[in-house]
């Protein structure tokens, strides 16, 4: 009798486990059928109307790792900052290292700036990838939500497209993809995820692909100027060397990812206190490389005010 009840409570477990996964796995009430009500929801979960229209500015920092995940090795710790005034927007991230000490990427709400992160006066490969992808700083994209720059705050002025892609797992989770195409015209594909359940933004992916080269450098350096056509900055060869023509046989691949997490509630705002970064090349030389900047324990602070210095371009 003892047996059958104890095989009998472990049975009625099982089920009211399982059950709870299935009500925890459940997707949230009302479900989004279209852009436009998801990026409604996805502000809900940001703070109310009322508190959202009261932010003007915000800073955000905390400790970043870097590390070069494939194409060499190493890692360096070091502080980011994200600064934010309306669509005004600086990120910087400080590394003590002369090769690379870094990240400085400034917009002011016309021009951009994306500094030098090497003594020897070159951007790195995700430095120029945003110099030339410059949508991801116009757009105000670069750091989601943690920034007042975030365009889902202000489509109407941003007039860009929208185009909901539905439910889709992303490395073995569910999300609601959102595919975003500025309104002036960029070649840059950009796709932003939200949790099912709370519609909290979780990643951005931006893609990029060309025949043209953005950079064919080493993995730390790469080139000033913006390529203009049939050019491939930073290369051991002018446009029309042996090299560069049989390298555009095949195409150089970008990709840069942000994954947020680690959502905490400040002032009435929930925002992600932690920033995943990751940009990989796969250059038309077979040279494949990324890079990793896990910025967490982000300390966030609304309304603190805000020195017009940070956002000055020259």
């Amino acid at each position: 009798m003892n047996t059958l009840k104890k095989t009998a409570t472990m049975t009625a477990l099982a089920l009211f486990g399982a059950a709870f996964v299935l009500v925890g796995q459940a997707p949230a009430a009302n479900p989004p059928t279209n852009a436009d009500e998801l990026v409604a929801q996805h502000l809900d979960s940001i703070a109310t109307p009322a508190i959202r229209a009261g932010l003007k500015n915000r800073v955000a920092q905390g400790p970043v790792h870097f590390e070069i995940l494939n194409g060499g090795g190493g890692g360096l710790d070091g502080k980011a900052v994200l600064v934010s005034d309306g669509r005004k927007f600086q990120f910087m991230v400080k590394l003590p290292n002369n090769l690379y000490h870094g990240e400085q990427i400034i917009f002011d709400g016309e021009k951009d700036k994306v500094a030098f992160s090497s003594a020897q006066q070159a951007r790195s490969p995700f430095g120029n990838f945003v110099y030339v992808q410059d949508a991801v700083i116009h757009e105000g994209l670069l750091g989601g939500v943690i920034s007042t720059a975030w365009p889902l705050l202000d489509l109407d002025e941003r007039k860009a497209k929208l185009t909901f892609g539905g439910l889709k797992k992303i490395d073995g989770q569910d999300v609601y993809e959102l595919h975003y195409r500025p309104h002036k015209n960029s070649d840059l594909e950009i796709n932003l995820y939200f949790d099912p359940q709370t519609y909290r933004h979780v990643e951005t992916i931006y893609s990029y692909s060309t025949v043209q080269g953005l950079t064919n450098v080493n993995p730390l350096i790469a080139s000033d100027a913006r390529p203009g056509p049939g050019s491939v900055p930073g290369g051991p060869g002018g446009p029309g060397t042996p090299e560069t023509i049989h390298a555009r046989q095949f195409q150089n691949r970008f990709r840069l990812q942000e994954k947020f997490s680690d959502f905490k509630t400040v002032d009435g705002v929930t925002l992600p206190t932690q920033d995943d970064i990751q940009f990989s090349q796969e250059l038309q030389n077979g040279k494949t490389t990324l890079y990793g900047w896990d910025i967490k324990g982000l300390d966030v602070s609304n309304n603190a005010g805000v020195d017009p210095r940070n956002f000055e371009v020259k």
